[in-house]
């Protein structure tokens, strides 16, 4: 057995149900020597595999011998194995106190910005490669990721920011047709839709749809160490994996936005022309006069914004995922919660910047 790498707890060792499954298919198994010269580190928990190691052998009937591991291991493994495990013991669930919880979700917390600017900066230099033609990804896989994140998006995103539009408008002319001014329901939807209305429904939707794929994907081509495998045939999973994927939706979210806004404010037109007794000439004008291209702009930025996020967000949680059909569910909701946090404080910084710069 070759053992290379960081073996600690912040590495996600690996389990050991892989060798138990091998052990119950390889019958002509006799016994068990490891390879150590490739360990750049370790803590207890490779103590903790070996020790779970020699257990599976001592169950199997197979020899483990270690006389492969660095000393400092082998006495450690010699005096875990010295010290039997007390028959009837019990443990004693004592709460953990307030002040500890505080530090653990302090260290946390930090751990995980640390991993997150880590790979933002790796998706950055990714990135740069792709603009001077270093990259090497599949076009096949931008394509594909192309096709998911635009045309296969289209009926969810009409759906929704059709039903926005009307929302806006009912709520709107509920207040507007006290005072006459059922007009200005056009002005409403249209600013709205167009400003930042249409790009925020669009990116809560993509993170629901594509920012979910994305994590599942990864997550669970490193459940099969997939990730593992172009590692080491020295392929760059954040050029081959992370950076299509962010390219195509990055590129599709524009588009995807244009088209809500159009359906947002159809919506409204459906409510102005059904219900508030405005014809389709007059609410097409109002609404051409009050949307402009710098409104049109600002939206169009905020869904490159929402869409390098929404990315960032699924491949992030996806590369984080651990070794479990779990974990795949657990990178997935951290993805979609993480994507949809980051679009709302997205769209509260550009706001204030927007009100500042008086645009």
């Amino acid at each position: 057995m070759r053992l290379a790498g960081n073996w600690t707890i912040a590495s996600r060792p690996p389990s050991v149900h892989d060798i138990e499954n091998q052990l119950r298919t390889n019958k002509q198994l006799k016994k068990i020597t490891f390879d150590a010269a490739g360990i750049d580190g370790w803590d207890s928990s490779l103590i903790a595999f070996l020790r779970n190691v020699l257990k599976l052998g001592e169950t199997a009937g197979i020899a483990v011998l270690t006389d492969g591991l660095p000393h400092g291991v082998q006495r450690l493994v010699r005096l875990a194995a010295a010290v039997p495990e007390r028959t009837g013991a019990r443990k004693d669930s004592m709460p953990e106190p307030l002040l500890a919880r505080i530090g653990a979700q302090a260290v946390n917390f930090s751990l995980g910005t640390r991993d997150m600017l880590a790979f933002i900066g790796d998706a950055f230099c990714a990135f740069c490669k792709f603009l001077t033609g270093a990259a090497r990804f599949q076009r096949s896989d931008f394509l594909s990721s192309i096709q998911s994140c635009g045309i296969e998006s289209l009926p969810i995103v009409s759906l929704i920011s059709l039903l926005v539009g009307l929302i806006l408008a009912f709520v709107g002319a509920v207040q507007l047709r006290m005072f006459g001014a059922q007009i200005y329901v056009a002005d409403l939807v249209g600013i709205a839709m167009v400003r930042v209305m249409g790009a925020i429904m669009t990116g809560i939707i993509m993170t629901g749809r594509m920012g979910a794929a994305f994590a599942a994907e990864l997550g669970t081509m490193q459940v099969n160490e997939e990730i593992d495998a172009l590692e080491t045939m020295g392929i760059s999973p954040m050029e081959f994996l992370v950076l299509p994927r962010m390219l195509a939706l990055t590129l599709m979210m524009p588009l995807l936005c244009l088209y809500a806004d159009l359906m947002g404010i159809l919506g409204g037109m459906i409510v102005g022309v059904g219900m508030l007794d405005l014809n389709v000439h007059e609410y097409f004008n109002q609404t051409r006069g009050a949307v402009t291209l710098t409104f049109m702009w600002i939206g169009l930025f905020h869904s490159i914004v929402f869409g390098v996020l929404v990315a960032l967000a699924g491949c992030l949680r996806g590369m984080q995922c651990g070794r479990s059909a779990s974990a795949v569910g657990n990178a997935t909701t951290s993805a979609v919660v993480t994507g949809i946090v980051s679009i709302i404080v997205a769209t509260a910084i550009i706001t204030v910047i927007c009100d500042v710069l008086g645009i």
